[in-house]
């Protein structure tokens, strides 16, 4: 379950993480409570603080992943994290001091957003390098359990932290978790990257990725149903925020209660990838099928009638969700050649994140106009529909054989 960790760079990047990441989840669910009250509980402003987040991604991702096909993978995910470091600094004296506007939340998330949209494609291909191509899958899903960890204990500290001490410390505290990261690359040693050959500059290698991918159905099919699963299933930055404060009318620390139950579903899921990753590359069926249970799970959630029932259904959809994640990652990663990489991520990243703009702005309406259970039942019923879809077409393509097309021969 552990076997990329006996490589040394990559351990010094799993240690930055578990620290960073903590930080990052209680950066978030923090900014995403201090929306909801700057805005009056309004659902409609937090859909448009995720939109403004995630906006860059659309503009930046593929040129993102262009830039780490060219460039030195490691000084630029430093360079990009230590900007980030300087927007949770920001945001937490301006929370700190008392001095905060929703516009200033707004404006530091779209320059988080802008950050995040280069540093995603690039640390996802950089993965790679860390442990070489054998070892991907087991270290994609490593970096998942500890992401997931993450979000199990940053909500929680976060939920009870934002009553006792207000948002801006949060912020602060992100701030200085980015520390760790930095170190980490720091003492990387470059010598021992699996690294490519790097691409020159040249004309036209945007182009060239998207007609890579054109030209395979099976990164198409993972790349259409990532799509119009994050942007109409996977909403829950917006959603849990919205049901714990609007249907069950708690305060943060129901928010962080209910993030957290999520979270413990997505770290056990992130732990099993973990173990199916030292064993094999996953298969397309594993895909489909954690899709179309995240789905199912997700609209079944939608309709428990308590607080608690709706929490603890939140662990299975967790589990199935994360499963899902972690499979097109590693599918993508390993089917691709290292040259490619780069930009091939890039565009997997703008399917992952690209639609939450349109998929938060929708959250909000829909839990505005419908209810705040819709976006959940609306979402699960999407990615139901887009998984048939895909193995509908992936059965098509390989001339109706299913077994051919699933890949489990």
């Amino acid at each position: 379950m552990f076997a990329s960790l006996r490589v040394r760079n990559y351990r010094l990047f799993f240690a930055g993480q578990v620290v960073s990441n903590i930080g990052t989840w209680m950066q978030r669910t923090a900014q995403d409570w201090l929306v909801f009250t700057l805005s009056g509980n309004d659902p409609v402003a937090l859909g448009v603080a995720v939109a403004l987040q995630f906006l860059p991604t659309l503009l930046l991702s593929l040129w993102a992943g262009v830039l780490a096909d060219r460039v030195d993978k490691r000084k630029l995910l430093f360079t990009i994290q230590a900007g980030i470091l300087v927007q949770a600094a920001v945001l937490g004296g301006l929370a700190v001091s008392g001095a905060v506007e929703l516009w200033h939340v707004y404006l530091l998330c779209f320059i988080l957003g802008t950050l995040s949209a280069l540093e995603v494609p690039t640390r996802q291909s950089f993965v790679a390098e860390l442990v070489g191509n054998d070892q991907v899958a087991n270290a994609v899903a490593l970096n998942s359990s500890i992401f997931n960890m993450a979000r199990i204990v940053g909500p929680a500290i976060a939920g009870l932290a934002i009553v006792a001490i207000g948002e801006g410390w949060l912020f602060i505290g992100n701030a200085v978790s980015t520390l760790a990261v930095l170190a980490g690359i720091a003492a990387m040693r470059p010598g021992e990257l699996y690294r490519g050959k790097a691409v020159a500059r040249a004309k036209g290698q945007l182009r060239e990725g998207l007609r890579y991918v054109r030209g395979r159905p099976d990164l198409m099919a993972i790349m259409l149903l990532m799509m119009f699963v994050s942007t109409f299933a996977i909403t829950f930055f917006t959603s849990l925020a919205v049901v714990a404060g609007n249907v069950f009318g708690t305060e943060a620390d129901g928010y962080g209660m209910l993030s957290t139950l999520l979270a413990v579903g997505t770290f056990a899921g992130a732990l099993l990838s973990a173990r199916r990753g030292s064993k094999g590359k996953p298969t397309m069926r594993l895909l489909l099928g954690a899709a179309m249970a995240l789905g199912v799970l997700e609209v079944a959630t939608a309709f428990m009638p308590t607080y608690l029932a709706f929490g603890l259904a939140l662990v299975p959809l967790g589990l199935a969700t994360i499963t899902f994640l972690n499979t097109a990652n590693t599918l993508v990663q390993t089917s691709v050649s290292p040259q490619m990489r780069g930009r091939v991520m890039g565009l997997y990243v703008l399917m992952v994140m690209g639609g939450n703009p349109i998929g938060g702005l929708l959250t909000g309406w829909m839990a505005e106009t419908f209810g705040g259970r819709s976006p959940f039942y609306i979402g699960g019923a999407v990615a139901m529909l887009a998984t048939a879809v895909c193995a509908l077409a992936l059965t098509k393509t390989r001339g109706g054989h299913l077994r051919e097309a699933l890949r489990l021969g």
